[in-house]
């Protein structure tokens, strides 16, 4: 494999990465990738804003204000495959606002999220101890008899340090009929290619993985799952640029982050890379 960019962890250990591009899969892969034991010291920091419900500087406010557009949004499409609303598996459920929205709708919602802070804010929030596991071993487990009709990642899968091990466990997971979503960043849309090393989304060592289109399809395809769709996330190329900006230059800069977060939008129209997808998978007939 050869090396496509090397990238800072500008979020705690200042620490230089490798992205090695994977040509038969059409993806990255972050190098060297910490060890599971000590991968979690790389979450241990007060900007990782995805594990708390932070809401005081400007950047907080604008997250968690762009999270909650988001989540209406999320559910609507998991409306547009499943109608009828039964049992849902959020993995990697943070705080747990989706969790809860869904719960609201009438699903009977399990969650996964191994960081104890946000686990127990999450717990608070939909009132079911016993449904929010801390991994997905401990969660097949426990609940060893249910198939799930819809299963959620958002901006997950790229963390997992077992990649084919989860989507097998996903796949089994699924029912016959459910429908898997995955939203993950896309290292080939503009704002990508614009950033380059400053990109937010690659995020290493974190982000393990960085996908393209065509390595979902085929890393889904060996445990029998289908790509069905593919839906934009219009929203992330101005938050991603915008801490991008901060990366390269120190400073916010906003309204440059909003022009190349909406050129990145524009462009993808045409050439269908944006910032974020997410991927619609069913069970193959």
């Amino acid at each position: 494999m050869s090396v496509y960019l090397k990238c800072k962890d500008f979020t705690v250990s200042n620490e230089v990465f490798e992205l090695k591009f994977h040509d038969d899969l059409d993806m990255l892969i972050t190098s060297p990738q910490p060890v599971k034991e000590k991968l979690g010291a790389y979450y241990k920091s007060e900007k990782y804003i995805s594990h708390t419900d932070a809401n005081d500087s400007f950047i907080d406010k604008l997250y968690q204000s762009v999270k909650r557009i988001a989540i209406k949004g999320k559910v609507k499409s998991i409306k547009s495959f499943k109608s009828e609303a039964k049992n849902l598996l959020d993995i990697g459920c943070g705080t747990g606002e989706f969790l809860l929205s869904c719960q609201l709708d009438g699903w009977n919602v399990v969650g996964v999220e191994p960081n104890l802070d946000a686990k127990t804010i999450t717990i608070s929030k939909i009132d079911a101890n016993n449904l929010v596991y801390d991994s997905l071993e401990s969660c097949e487990k426990g609940e060893i008899n249910k198939k799930f009709d819809v299963i959620t990642m958002w901006h997950v899968l790229e963390h997992v340090p077992n990649l084919e091990e989860t989507i097998k466990t996903l796949s089994n997971l699924l029912s016959e009929n459910g429908v898997l979503l995955i939203a993950v960043p896309n290292f080939k849309s503009f704002d990508a290619g614009y950033y380059k090393e400053y990109w937010a989304a690659f995020d290493v060592p974190r982000h393990l993985w960085h996908f393209s289109k065509s390595a979902i399809s085929c890393l889904f395809s060996k445990e029998g799952l289908e790509l069905k769709k593919i839906k934009p996330m219009w929203f992330d190329s101005f938050y991603v640029s915008m801490l991008s900006e901060v990366h390269k230059t120190g400073k916010s800069n906003l309204f440059r982050a909003f022009l190349i977060g909406f050129y990145s939008n524009f462009k993808g129209i045409f050439t269908k890379e944006v910032s974020s997808h997410i991927y619609f998978l069913r069970k193959k007939l």
